[in-house]
C-alpha cells in the first residue's frame, strides 16, 4: 500500500500540469517514469483515469472524482506537514520566487538572500523575468509583481508595499538649464521618456496647490528600460520621471536632485503572489512577513 501511495502525487501532477511531459518537467522525471506510474495505477485501481489521443489528454469522469479526493487529501497532508514545521520552528527546503528584473534585483533579491543567512536550512531560487510566469504551471513557489493584478480564484496576493515615482534630473543638466518650479516650466525642458507599448508613459505631478496633474512631456529621448534613461539622467541628458526605489541610491549621493512635488494619489501595488492553499509552508510566511516589514524602506525615498 505504501509503494502505490507514491504514484498519487505523480497522477495529481499529470492533472495540473495538462500533460504528462508538463508533469515530468515539473516533477524531475522522464515521460516514460510518469507514464508508467499512471498506468500502474490505474491497473491497481481497475479504472482508466485518463482518455488518451495522438494530440490530447483528458481526464475521465473516474479519473475526474479520483483526482477531487487525492487533491483534497495531498492539501490535508501538505497542511500536516506545515503544521509540523510551524512546531520546529525551522525554516528549511527550496523556495523558488520568480521577480520582475529591476525591481527585484535591486529591492527583493537582497532582502531574500539575507534571509537564507537567518535561516541555512533554506534554498533559494530566483528567476528574474518581466513576463508574467504562470506559477502553477511552472512550479513557483511565489511571484512577485507589480502594478494592477489580474482577477484568479487559483492565487492568492499579498500587499508588501507599494512604491512611488520621482521626477529628477542631474546637477549638471540643471546648471545648465535651470530648475523648473511649476509645471508650466517643464515645456522648457528636455526629458527622457519610458515607452509602454510604444506609446510614452506620461508623468503625474501635482501643481503648486497638490493637485494632481498628468504631464506628456516633449520627446527628446524615448525608450522602454528604465535603467537605460536612469543613465541617461544621470549624465545630464534631462529630466526623468523614475521609481524611487531606483532613483533612491543617486538622489541620496546628490547625483540625482528631485523636482517639483508628486502627485499623491500616484502609487503602485506591490505584492507577493502564490498558488491557494489552506496552510501556508512556513518558509513562505516567513519570506513574505520579512518583506512586508523591510521592503516599504527599501522602496521610499525622502523628497524633502
Amino acid at each position: 500500500m505504501t509503494d502505490s501511495l507514491k504514484e498519487i502525487p505523480i497522477f495529481v501532477a499529470a492533472v495540473e500540469a495538462g500533460s504528462f511531459s508538463q508533469a515530468a518537467t515539473r516533477l524531475h522525471l522522464s515521460r516514460s517514469a510518469v507514464g508508467k506510474s499512471i498506468a500502474r495505477l490505474e491497473e491497481r485501481l481497475g479504472v482508466r483515469l485518463f482518455q488518451r489521443t495522438t494530440r490530447s489528454q483528458s481526464l475521465t469522469d473516474s479519473g475526474a472524482l479520483f483526482y477531487e479526493r487525492c487533491q483534497r487529501a495531498l492539501e490535508e497532508i501538505r497542511g500536516a506537514e506545515s503544521l509540523l514545521e510551524t512546531g520546529k520552528h525551522q525554516v528549511s527546503g527550496r523556495l523558488r520566487v520568480a521577480l520582475p528584473v529591476l525591481f527585484g534585483r535591486q529591492c527583493v533579491a537582497p532582502l531574500l538572500i539575507e534571509l537564507t543567512q537567518e535561516h541555512p536550512g533554506l534554498e533559494l531560487e530566483l528567476a528574474f523575468s518581466d513576463r508574467v510566469v504562470d506559477i502553477v504551471e511552472e512550479g513557483f513557489d511565489m511571484a512577485i509583481r507589480n502594478g494592477t493584478l489580474a482577477d484568479s480564484s487559483v492565487l492568492v496576493a499579498r500587499k508588501l508595499g507599494e512604491h512611488r515615482m520621482v521626477l529628477c534630473a542631474a546637477p549638471d543638466y540643471l546648471a545648465a538649464n535651470g530648475r523648473p518650479d511649476t509645471l508650466a516650466d517643464l515645456h522648457q525642458h528636455r526629458a527622457i521618456n519610458y515607452l509602454r507599448a510604444g506609446k510614452v508613459l506620461p508623468w503625474q505631478l501635482a501643481d503648486n496647490h497638490g493637485n494632481s496633474h498628468s504631464f506628456l512631456p516633449k520627446s527628446s529621448i524615448n525608450m522602454d528600460d528604465l535603467q537605460a534613461i536612469a543613465d541617461a539622467a544621470l549624465k545630464g541628458y534631462g529630466l526623468a520621471w523614475l521609481p524611487c526605489w531606483m532613483a533612491r541610491g543617486a538622489i541620496q549621493q546628490g547625483t540625482l536632485i528631485p523636482l517639483l512635488k508628486q502627485a499623491p494619489d500616484v502609487r503602485f501595488d506591490v505584492h507577493a503572489v502564490w498558488q491557494r492553499t489552506t496552510h501556508l509552508p512556513l518558509k513562505m510566511r516567513v519570506a513574505v512577513d520579512m518583506l512586508i516589514h523591510r521592503l516599504p524602506a527599501v522602496m521610499s525615498v525622502d523628497l524633502a
